[in-house]
């Protein structure tokens, strides 16, 4: 194992060198730049947030050091008002990968480099005296071309009632948990950077990724004196890249009407501030018609329990976060085109990460599982990504070590383990090969300015 770390890390160890060591971390520049703060004020590790950073988040990535930053002009009924910041509010995100595998997938080469993994422009910020946005625009090498990332965009208001605080708001994004303010659902889950050149085990729940960037929501949102929080938003398809109007065809969730998501948590802080803890409930219902848009149609329901816990221990963070989905789906549409021997299905994931973060210095350990309906024709047999038992169950471990070379560099080691991959610990696609031969070392050097 020593060797392989030491295959990944190698690619690299001539950019590091240069570098240096400094004492600060930054995030999304552009909202440092709006706001006069360090970035360490609403991230621990980007993109983990803190109180602040969730607080920020919450009231529409709007904070301003100075009024003069502003263009501004009065309303009246005759044109709108005017609100704009003087600061330019873009970032950029460039992201340097190598990852190594215990055995190469077959045909391919090891040691995969990517220079860019991906490459990321975000525009962040206050739009408006009560609007903000997180926009990001994302460039991989694996596609060659940019395409719309992770999209959060607010509007917001806030009033006291009978003493107490009320924020709340108008939310428009393009992918389920996007808008959550915590890191134990799936959109901002650790781990925060993962190699996309492994191989992937063939189950996950729709809510667990499966709509990310190919759907478009509103809803609203409310936190009630800092304690309770919700959200409902309704979903519908989009399909950027495909033809408009869509006619599902290459797409194999096609939304029936709209899909409602809901989220629930509550958050409380004791111990003169040093512990915090939210617990918390979110899902979603789809109905959906696979590979067109009309005919006989699939229906899945996810609903899920999720936990964050944070302690302070003087100047470092302890974080725990953990996530359980249960998915219950009747996959009518597949039965009758013969892709499911049954239609009922359920697929149960688990999740549970700690990470401890010690100045500039991040330590990262996490466990994963994946169970479910056995079905051989839903998860079918195929080298390498297949199944011969027809059994969705994965299970594995995550490790991670991070450093801030200097501030907005941060370089991490990680290795991801599969003690189970597709059904099986060995000649899990009856091609001979073994779960662990997916285990991936995956070195990360990450740049934001």
């Amino acid at each position: 194992m020593i060797r392989r770390i030491w295959n990944g890390v190698f690619p690299m160890a001539s950019v590091v060198l240069v570098l240096g060591l400094s004492t600060s971390a930054w995030a999304i520049p552009s909202f440092a730049r709006q706001t006069g703060l360090p970035c360490s004020r609403c991230h621990t590790s980007f993109p983990e947030l803190t109180a602040f950073g969730r607080e920020f988040k919450l009231n529409g990535y709007m904070l301003s050091a100075d009024d003069a930053k502003h263009v501004t002009g009065p309303s009246d009924t005759k044109q709108p008002g005017l609100w704009i910041n003087q600061n330019l509010p873009l970032s950029v995100m460039f992201q340097l990968a190598d990852t190594v595998l215990n055995k190469a997938v077959p045909g391919a080469q090891n040691r995969n480099l990517e220079f860019p993994q991906q490459f990321s422009l975000f525009l962040g910020g206050e739009i408006g005296s009560r609007a903000g946005t997180f926009m990001q625009f994302t460039y991989t090498g694996a596609n060659n071309h940019f395409a719309m990332d992770n999209t959060d965009i607010r509007f917001v208001n806030q009033r006291y009632i009978r003493g107490a605080p009320l924020v709340y708001g108008l939310d428009l994004n393009n992918n389920p948990t996007v808008e959550d303010l915590w890191n134990d659902t799936p959109a901002w889950g650790f781990p925060f950077a993962a190699p996309d050149s492994a191989p992937r085990p063939a189950a996950a729940a729709l809510i667990d990724g499966g709509l990310a960037q190919d759907v478009g929501g509103v809803g609203g949102y409310a936190m009630w004196n800092h304690h309770l929080y919700g959200d409902v938003t309704l979903y519908r398809s989009m399909h950027l890249g495909g033809s408009q109007p869509p006619t599902g065809t290459g797409f194999g969730v096609n939304i029936v009407g709209a899909a409602p998501y809901w989220r629930a948590a509550y958050q409380t802080i004791w111990g003169h501030g040093r512990n915090y803890l939210e617990v918390g409930t979110f899902g979603i219902h789809v109905n959906s018609f696979p590979w067109t848009v009309a005919g006989t149609e699939d229906h899945f329901t996810d609903n899920a329990l999720d936990a964050q816990y944070e302690r302070h221990l003087g100047n470092d963070v302890l974080t725990l976060h953990t996530t359980y989905i249960h998915e219950r789906s009747h996959l009518d549409a597949a039965l009758a085109a013969g892709g499911a021997s049954a239609s009922p299905h359920v697929l149960n994931t688990f999740r549970f990460d700690g990470l401890y973060h010690i100045h500039r210095y991040t330590l990262g350990a996490g466990s994963f599982s994946t169970t479910g309906t056995t079905d051989p024709l839903v998860y079918a047999a195929a080298p390498l990504t297949g199944s011969t038992s027809g059994n969705p169950k994965s299970a594995g471990y995550f490790l991670s070590a991070g450093a801030w070379l200097q501030q907005n560099i941060e370089l991490s080691l990680n290795y991801r383990g599969f003690t189970t991959f597709n059904g099986s610990k060995t000649n899990y696609d009856g091609a001979g090969r073994n779960a662990s031969h997916n285990n991936a070392t995956y070195i990360n050097l990450w740049l934001m300015f």
